[in-house]
């Protein structure tokens, strides 16, 4: 692939043989229009191990442009791992991803590159799909519940996580390792390392050809990825206060079994076997928070050693620079 190219298009491909010649001319006529003003690009397609004719298709178009590349995987591996592969393979200084299956309009990719180089500082722009073209009880009703979840739990606002139409600077998407159901939580995962997002109303529309890849089963899988994210969120910043959490039950339990053991075994039940249960109660639950405090411990010295406090840091500083002094 090219060096020095501004935008990349990273586009995940699953059995999408009759949307493909199609998503490329939008692509092209998006990114070749005055609107682009000019911006190098490159069309990333990543065959998830398609069973159609996906692949013969994108090889047709990586003849008539060398803009087009194809990563293909051994097997199916879901969107996201498609997802990591183009991120891995695209070079452009900004990133852009969407669906193949022409629902995103690549026509609104101008607009939102233009809006991440606006100099608000931002580093993501996110697409909503205000006006959706999808079924009420098994797309929009799953989506609406996701969405307002997500946003409790990880504290990013944004109104529709499920918008595959998304923009990201190349580094933020290039140090963030994302696998399982996890690309709808780019946002809420590039925020912990100080990253800005930006929300943008973008045109959707109903497929228009084969079936949608994805139902009701994946309701699970993102539910909990949710809290997979919110844990390593918070676990990576202070894992010594996470397993603390846990420790601090344990020890007030084991408190209140001593003062009642001390107090029944002033009052001379020597022959009462409370004396003897508090105390194992109040050695066991001790050294479970110790357990814990130890965990946290050695969680810390893990961390630290993987230069995670660190990065974190710099990601603040650079962010600041990118800002401009203050």
């Amino acid at each position: 692939m090219a060096r020095g190219i501004d935008i990349s298009v990273v586009a995940p491909v699953y059995n999408e043989e009759e949307s493909l010649p199609e998503l490329y001319e939008q692509v092209r006529a998006a990114l070749d229009g005055p609107e682009a003003r000019g911006a190098t690009w490159e069309l990333v397609l990543v065959d998830d191990r398609s069973t159609d004719r996906s692949l013969e298709v994108m090889l047709a178009l990586r003849e008539r442009d060398r803009r087009v590349h194809i990563v293909r995987f051994q097997r199916n591996a879901g969107q996201t791992a498609a997802m990591a592969a183009g991120f891995e393979c695209a070079h452009g200084d900004v990133v852009v991803t969407l669906d193949a299956d022409l629902q995103n309009d690549p026509a609104d990719i101008p607009r939102m590159v233009a809006a991440l180089d606006s100099g608000g500082g931002y580093d993501i722009v996110a697409g909503w799909r205000k006006k959706r073209h999808d079924g009420l009880f098994l797309r929009l009703v799953p989506s609406w519940i996701a969405n307002r979840l997500i946003a409790l739990v990880t504290g990013t606002h944004i109104h529709d996580t499920g918008c595959s139409l998304k923009v990201f600077r190349r580094q933020v998407v290039k140090n963030l390792p994302i696998y399982a159901e996890q690309h709808r939580f780019l946002p809420a995962m590039s925020r912990t390392t100080g990253a800005r997002v930006l929300e943008m109303v973008v045109n959707h529309r109903a497929r228009q050809y084969g079936q949608s890849k994805y139902g009701i089963g994946r309701a699970l899988r993102v539910f909990l990825d949710l809290f997979v994210i919110k844990m390593i969120s918070q676990f990576a910043n202070r894992p010594l206060h996470y397993f603390g959490l846990f420790a601090m039950p344990f020890a007030a339990f084991s408190l209140v079994m001593l003062l009642f053991g001390a107090v029944d075994f002033a009052r001379g039940s020597l022959v009462s076997e409370w004396p003897q249960m508090a105390a194992f109660s109040t050695a066991m639950f001790l050294l479970l928070a110790v357990h814990f405090v130890c965990l946290g411990l050695l969680s810390e010295l893990v961390v630290t050693a993987g230069g995670v406090h660190r990065r974190n840091v710099l990601d603040r500083i650079l962010a600041d620079l990118r800002e401009g002094p203050r």
